[in-house]
């Protein structure tokens, strides 16, 4: 059933129509990349008393219905969950089959991300147990909520922005629930140990310390102290064991696997001399990569060229894979920076090597902080779906407007030193780059070169990047020239999509204003 919405609208600083007002709250329009500052203090959770809970420590439940009823689940809460399991999760499901048998209704889902795994909870989404979900959309989910079907507005944040929400009460949550691969009764946990081992815990950290009250499930109790401990057992409210809690196997995914395209190989080949003839790849540089095919590409590509030239990086910005694990164990660079792992290798070596350091989005990308990593970062690789002529980019939605992917850390990897592009210069005989994205979700002035198979595009802003790359034999173009070769190509400019006028999902900016609109598609 399509869920007919019209809305109050304004126009925001990017010249978007953005909502006044999403799932009963007054929003603040974009005014600027750096425009908006924060007022107030940070939120805080409610103060608990150790006389609430066990003296021996043992907060163990026999299962969630349980847990849920001691925290007190009741109609139109808050509920998150995270997702370094990515396409293995098998939590979040069963969260919400729970919650179900316990009739509640009109509970928003708070996730750090969803994937394809979670295509069950489109009944409870039908049937009202769920009322919208605040987190990324991957594939049947965004399907879902690109038809209007779902009965609130989705928003969409990047990792950071999560955060940010949380921090500044933005985003209240009742209840957080968080998968751990080792757990101790008293609610301690990590990632690095036990069969489900996934690294770290980083993106549920705001959860544990903000919401009202939490639950640990695991599938692998260990004797108190569960150490190192990623999360805090003073933090959990009680722990759950399940039988299985995901499977890390699936934490690699299509797009944690190296490229074979003839096309894609030349661009990341492309972007490792770009960063390399620049100027940027020198003793002491860092740089970040994306889980992209074409990313991890490069990733090999800047390694072969760092060992030529005897360059040694201080730190790499994960996401890690075993590529940037090889280049640390084989001492080119000092330390990884790691948000979240991407393969089993990342795993062994976060839980092995201390120079693999965890981190969250706490340090490495909350807007509202005293600074975090992503504006230390000389140069990152990241992908998008569509890139326009004034290198505004989109990354949540294809040209046909279904949101389809989540934003992930890529709106906050912008503010490195350097943001380069990798993209191909068509899809399917769609040309990616266009005159205007169909949905915005990086500015244009945050986005430096962007790297194609038929040439690289470096933004006029960047007259310093423009003079560095003087004398080399890498094809420098303007973009509309590239636009105008693969229009030609492609038969002419793309169709527009086919939207209605009924908006279904926002996009939210780092510092939690609106940057743009997903629209019903038609």
């Amino acid at each position: 059933m399509t869920r007919a919405r019209k809305v109050d609208l304004i126009t925001n600083g990017a010249g978007r129509p953005v909502p006044v007002e999403v799932n009963g709250k007054r929003t603040r329009p974009f005014a600027g990349v750096e425009v908006a500052r924060p007022e107030g203090r940070h939120a805080s959770p409610p103060i608990r008393s150790c006389a609430d809970y066990p003296d021996d420590g043992n907060k163990l439940l026999p299962d969630l219905e349980t847990a849920l009823e001691r925290c007190g689940l009741r109609d139109g809460m808050t509920i998150s969950t995270h997702h370094h399991f990515r396409n293995g999760d098998l939590v979040a499901v069963p969260l919400f089959d729970a919650a179900a048998r316990m009739g509640v209704k009109n509970l928003m889902w708070f996730p750090s991300a969803a994937f394809p795994c979670h295509e069950p909870l489109i009944k409870h989404l039908d049937s009202g147990v769920l009322h919208h979900i605040e987190g990324s959309l991957n594939g049947p989910l965004g399907d879902y909520c690109s038809a209007g079907k779902m009965s609130g507005l989705g928003v969409l944040r990047s990792h950071g922005g999560r955060f940010q929400a949380i921090q500044d009460g933005e985003v209240h949550i009742d209840i957080a629930v968080i998968a751990a691969p080792a757990a101790d009764s008293f609610g301690n946990a990590n990632a690095l140990t036990g069969p489900a081992a996934f690294g770290s815990l980083g993106f549920a950290l705001a959860d544990s310390l903000w919401a009202d009250r939490v639950i640990i499930v695991t599938d692998n109790l260990v004797p108190f102290p569960c150490v190192p401990w990623q999360i805090q057992g003073n933090h959990v409210d009680h722990v759950v064991q399940m039988d299985r809690i995901g499977d890390p196997a699936l934490i690699i995914s299509g797009t944690t696997q190296i490229t074979r395209s003839p096309d894609r190989l030349l661009i990341a080949e492309m972007v490792a001399r770009f960063i390399r003839d620049a100027g940027i790849m020198k003793n002491g540089f860092s740089f970040q990569a994306g889980a992209g095919g074409t990313a991890l590409a490069f990733a090999v590509y800047l390694k072969e060229l760092m060992k030529e030239a005897g360059v040694k990086a201080r730190f790499i910005r994960g996401g890690s894979t075993k590529y940037l694990v090889e280049m640390l164990e084989q001492g080119l660079t000092d330390y990884i920076l790691d948000g979240q792992t991407f393969d089993l290798e990342g795993v062994r070596s976060m839980r092995d090597n201390p120079r693999h350091v965890a981190t969250s989005p706490l340090t490495s990308y909350n807007y509202h902080g005293k600074g975090n990593f992503a504006s230390q970062v000389d140069a990152v690789v990241l992908g998008a779906t569509e890139v326009d002529v004034s290198f505004n980019a989109n990354v949540v939605s294809h040209s046909d407007g279904r949101v389809l992917h989540g934003i992930g850390g890529w709106q906050n990897c912008l503010f490195s030193k350097c943001t380069i592009l990798a993209v191909p210069s068509f899809r399917d005989r769609l040309p990616v780059i266009r005159d205007r994205v169909t949905t915005l979700t990086g500015p244009g002035e945050l986005i430096d070169v962007v790297v194609t198979e038929r040439g690289i595009a470096i933004n006029p802003k960047r007259q310093d990047l423009l003079d560095a790359i003087k004398g080399s034999s890498l094809p420098i173009r303007p973009i509309d020239e590239i636009d105008a070769e693969v229009r030609k190509l492609c038969g002419g400019a793309p169709a527009p999509a086919k939207l209605s006028d009924e908006p279904v999902a926002v996009i939210k900016w780092v510092d939690g204003t609106v940057l743009d609109t997903a629209w019903r598609v038609a």
